[in-house]
């Protein structure tokens, strides 16, 4: 699956004042990330997936299709803690033009390992597209350990993992045991050099949607052999990558587009848009 190395972006969702989709921010967004990124990530964490409806979804990824000006390829956001509402969605969503879904570890049940093997399994079995894994312990409150992603990176139909553990030695165990073409992504956005440099492909990557050249040529480099001139790309993001999660993500990357004129930083409830001292902070930088 090589067309998903190098920089994917975790899109954010435009909304109205009045709490909408907003379809006008949403095509700019497509058009301004396309001059960078190497495929879109449709209905993720950063799309606030968790307070968007079902019927929402199917519409933003239709239009993501009916509007992606490079043709890129798409990878769309359909997890649960429900394995059984995960596989009905799966059947009730028109997959077509979709390259994978990514599916996020199980959150508040608290499973063990072992539940987690078979809640992937279940979905794989079921996704008529291949499925990349999604572990974000800092949000799910679970980690999914590299023993568990090298079980299940031996069923035919899960192709990677977003890692976002932030655990390097864990990431060095899974690109150590992974079969060959077992895609290894970076969940952490200023951990993309190392992951790469351990075997990974590229990135799932919040801030790619403020700054899409510049922060994508960090996986272009890096699976190019030049860590060096990653990582002080990578420096230079520093400042301003905490500011993303300060107020909850995508908070900050949403304050970012508003200050250079891409869509609203309108966010969805409990989410607040950018307090006046996160907006100066970021305008400082931007």
């Amino acid at each position: 699956m090589e067309k998903l190395y190098g920089t994917g972006v975790a899109l954010v969702t435009p909304f109205t004042n009045e709490g909408l989709v907003d379809y006008d921010g949403l095509k700019r967004v497509l058009d301004f990330t396309a001059l960078g990124v190497d495929y879109f990530v449709v209905m993720g964490t950063t799309g606030e997936v968790a307070t968007v409806t079902r019927s929402e979804k199917k519409a933003v990824l239709a239009f993501a299709r009916a509007n992606n000006p490079k043709n890129l390829p798409i990878v769309y956001g359909i997890g649960g803690n429900n394995t059984a509402a995960v596989i009905e969605e799966i059947k009730d969503t028109d997959l077509k033009g979709v390259d994978a879904i990514l599916s996020v570890s199980p959150y508040y049940n608290k499973p063990s390992q072992r539940g987690i093997v078979a809640h992937f399994k279940a979905i794989a079995d079921a996704s008529p597209v291949p499925v990349i894994l999604y572990n974000v312990p800092g949000r799910t409150m679970s980690n999914m350990t590299a023993e568990t992603t090298l079980e299940l990176a031996k069923h035919p139909n899960i192709i990677g993992m977003k890692e976002a553990s932030g655990n390097l030695e864990q990431c060095k165990a899974i690109a150590d045991g992974k079969p060959e073409d077992f895609l290894l992504l970076s969940g952490e956005d200023l951990l993309t050099d190392e992951i790469i440099k351990l075997g990974g492909k590229g990135v799932i990557s919040v801030l790619a949607n403020g700054f899409p050249e510049e922060f994508s040529s960090i996986s272009k480099l890096a699976l190019n052999g030049d860590f060096e001139g990653a990582k002080k790309i990578t420096e230079s993001f520093k400042e301003i990558n905490p500011l993303m999660y300060a107020e909850s993500n995508p908070v900050g990357v949403k304050e970012v587009l508003r200050l250079k004129e891409i869509c609203g930083n309108q966010v969805r409830l409990p989410l607040v848009s950018a307090s006046d001292e996160l907006k100066k902070q970021i305008a400082d930088l931007v």
